[in-house]
């Protein structure tokens, strides 16, 4: 087997993410774009590819780290997160669940039936107002082709057709208060990712979340990663069906409102972070 060269392959993947960059527009000059940075693999890729992308466009960034609250496994993240940063020069903003929602993942998720509902929820709900609070234009998250493929076969088991508007490479403005996603790697293999870190021996976190094996999403990338094992291409044909089929554009701004309870962007009356607080409070 050939030995991989770096550079060329350095150059193949921050070309893909900067092409993507560009042909979308995802980044506007004298824009603030938040980087949610868990200390992963995915999210320190998507802050290096950034940082390198200022050599083409003017703007600023900023990094955001969500600590859940899981013993044993989220200060190595942070740790890498905090690593990263510091090494490219860009602000990191540390948060937590602890101290923004009164309470650590490991006290509340056996009040659900994975810990990755009130977790995604919570997470997204710091990393939007703590972005909105900064002035960010935009939120840079490390999701691959991978994690878009997972998130659509999820949407189909569930039959929840909505979800599909968040598919592509940038979400809308859809409430001034509901900062947009941008996902630079979105064409990115999520095989191309792990390799760029060891490569170029990149700190990173490398554990699986101890929750993460309850989740529908875990189930479906076994799936998926079984079927490519077998049948090489699978996952970049779904991929094409997607783009095919789907438009990306957003119908939900009409029903946007704001929530009762803390005033963020909601298509309740009650946002889905009040309801599980109030969820775990009658528990508790």
């Amino acid at each position: 087997m050939a030995k991989l060269d770096k550079d060329a392959f350095n150059e193949h993947i921050f070309s893909r993410i900067n092409n993507l960059i560009s042909d979308y527009e995802l980044i506007k000059e004298g824009e603030l774009i938040a980087v949610a940075l868990s200390g992963g693999k995915d999210s320190v890729l998507t802050l290096h590819a950034l940082k390198n992308y200022q050599k083409n466009l003017d703007f600023d960034l900023v990094a955001i780290s969500v600590d859940e609250g899981i013993e044993g496994y989220r200060q190595h993240g942070i740790d890498s997160a905090i690593k990263n940063a510091e090494a490219l020069g860009v602000e990191l903003i540390q948060k937590s669940f602890k101290i923004d929602e009164g309470f650590d993942l490991d006290d509340i998720y056996s009040n659900f039936k994975s810990a990755c509902i009130p977790c995604g929820v919570f997470r997204r709900n710091i990393l939007n107002k703590t972005s909105y609070e900064l002035g960010a234009s935009k939120i840079a998250t490390g999701h691959n082709l991978d994690d878009e493929i997972q998130s659509f076969l999820m949407s189909f088991a569930r039959g929840d057709t909505i979800k599909f508007s968040k598919f592509g490479p940038e979400l809308d403005v859809i409430h001034p208060k509901l900062i947009p996603r941008i996902k630079p790697l979105w064409n990115t293999p999520e095989k191309e990712v792990g390799m760029w870190a060891v490569i170029n021996d990149i700190d990173i976190h490398l554990e699986e979340c101890p929750y993460s094996h309850l989740s529908l999403r875990a189930k479906i990338k076994e799936f998926l990663n079984v079927s490519e094992g077998k049948y090489p291409g699978v996952k970049s044909n779904v991929m094409d069906s997607f783009k095919q089929i789907l438009t990306f554009e957003n119908d939900i701004n009409s029903i946007l409102n704001e929530c009762e309870v803390c005033g963020e962007p909601t298509s309740s009356n009650i946002c889905k972070a009040c309801e599980l607080k109030d969820l775990i409070n009658n528990q508790s």
